[in-house]
C-alpha cells in the first residue's frame, strides 16, 4: 500500500474510532445512529429531495472556495457572500414582480445575487490586498456586516406589513418560486446551476491559463509576481468569483427554499462548504461525491433528536472529525515525502563526495 494512502487510512480509522466512542458515551449505538441518519436522508422521496436541495448551493459555494483556496486564501467570508447574494436577489423581486414576466424576474434575481455576492467578495479582496488585513479577519467582519444588513432590512424597510417578524419578509408571489420536482424542495434549475458551476471550476482549474496562474500565485506569491503574473488581479479575481458563486447560492436559498429573506438565510452552508473544500483539497472532481455525502449527513442528522434523543449537532462532530483526519493524513504523507526527498538528496551528496575522494 502506498504510504500516502496508508496514512489516510490510519487517520480515518482513528477518527471513526473517536466518533464511535463519542456516540457510545452519549448512550447510543453507532450502528443505530448510522441507520437512522441513512433513513433520515434517503427514507422517503421528500427526504432525498431535501438532500438534493442542500447539495445545489453546497456545490456552488465549494466550487467558489476552490478558486480562493488555490490562490492560497482562506475565504471565511463566504457566509457573508451568501447573505449578500440573498439580499441582492430580493431587490429585482421587490421592484419588478408586478411589472415584468416571472421568468425574466427570476433571471434578474439570480444575476443580482451573483453581483451582490461578487461585490461582497470584492470588498474582502480589497481589504486583504490593499488594506493588508488577513482574509480570515476581513471575511469574518464582513459576515457580521451582511447579517446585520439582512436583519435591518427584515425589521426595517422590508418588514411584513404591520409587523416585523423573525420569520422574515413577506413571501413573494408563487410564480417567482423556482420549479421543483413534484411537491419537494429540490429544484432542477438549482441543481443545474450547481453542476454548471462545478464543471466550470474543473475546466478553469485544469485547462486554462488563468487556472495555472492562480496555482502559481497560491504556491508562491512573490515568485509569481517576479515571473510576470499579475498577482493582485489574480487574488481579487479569486475573491470575486467565489463571491459570485456564493451569491447565486444565496439566490437559490431565496428562490427555491424560503421564498423570502429570513435571518440566517445561509443556513451555515458557507461554513459547511469550507469543510468540503478542505476535505477535497485541489481535487475539484471530488467535490460532487463529498458534497453529496455532507449534504446527506446534514439532512439525516435531523432524525437524531426525534428517534434517539440525540442532538443533531452530532453531524457537525462527524464532519469535523473526518476533515481533521484527512488533513492529518495528508500532512503526515507530505512530511514523509519531504523526508524521503531529503534522504535521497543526502545520499546523492554522499555519492558525489565519495566519487571526488576516489578521483
Amino acid at each position: 500500500m502506498p504510504k500516502a494512502l496508508y496514512y489516510q487510512v490510519v487517520s480515518l480509522s482513528i477518527a471513526l474510532g473517536f466518533i464511535a466512542v463519542i456516540i457510545l458515551l452519549m448512550g447510543a449505538s453507532p450502528i443505530e445512529v448510522i441507520s437512522k441518519m441513512g433513513t433520515g436522508a434517503f427514507g422517503t422521496p421528500g427526504q432525498f429531495a431535501r438532500v438534493m436541495a442542500t447539495l445545489a448551493p453546497l456545490l456552488l459555494c465549494t466550487s467558489g472556495l476552490l478558486f480562493t483556496f488555490t490562490a492560497g486564501l482562506y475565504n471565511l467570508g463566504i457566509e457573508g457572500q451568501v447573505v449578500a447574494g440573498a439580499i441582492a436577489t430580493m431587490v429585482p423581486i421587490r421592484l419588478f414582480q408586478d411589472v415584468l414576466p416571472a421568468p425574466l424576474v427570476i433571471a434578474l434575481a439570480i444575476l443580482a445575487g451573483a453581483l451582490g455576492g461578487g461585490l461582497w467578495g470584492l470588498f474582502a479582496g480589497i481589504l486583504n490586498v490593499y488594506g493588508r488585513i488577513n482574509e480570515i479577519f476581513a471575511g469574518l467582519g464582513l459576515n457580521f456586516v451582511a447579517d446585520g444588513l439582512a436583519l435591518y432590512l427584515i425589521f426595517g424597510p422590508w418588514q411584513k406589513e404591520g409587523v416585523a417578524s423573525m420569520s422574515g419578509t413577506e413571501q413573494f408571489k408563487e410564480s417567482l418560486w423556482l420549479p421543483t420536482f413534484g411537491n419537494t424542495e429540490a429544484s432542477p434549475i438549482a441543481l443545474g446551476l450547481g453542476v454548471v458551476a462545478l464543471i466550470l471550476t474543473i475546466v478553469v482549474m485544469r485547462g486554462t491559463h488563468f487556472g495555472l496562474q492562480l496555482r502559481a500565485v497560491g504556491l508562491n506569491l512573490r515568485a509569481s509576481y517576479i515571473l510576470g503574473i499579475r498577482s493582485v488581479r489574480q487574488l481579487i479575481s479569486a475573491f470575486v468569483i467565489c463571491g459570485a458563486f456564493a451569491g447565486i447560492a444565496g439566490s437559490l436559498q431565496v428562490l427555491a427554499i424560503f421564498h423570502r429573506l429570513i435571518p440566517s438565510i445561509s443556513s451555515n452552508l458557507g461554513f459547511l462548504a469550507l469543510l468540503v473544500a478542505m476535505l477535497v483539497g485541489f481535487n475539484a472532481w471530488m467535490i460532487l461525491p463529498v458534497a453529496f455525502f455532507f449534504s446527506a449527513l446534514n439532512i439525516g442528522s435531523l432524525q437524531l433528536p426525534l428517534n434517539l434523543n440525540l442532538e443533531s449537532s452530532l453531524a457537525g462532530v462527524i464532519q469535523g472529525m473526518l476533515v481533521l483526519a484527512v488533513l492529518l493524513g495528508r500532512g503526515l504523507s507530505e512530511v514523509n515525502a519531504l523526508s524521503a526527498i531529503k534522504t535521497y538528496l543526502s545520499s546523492l551528496s554522499r555519492r558525489g563526495s565519495t566519487a571526488l575522494d576516489e578521483g
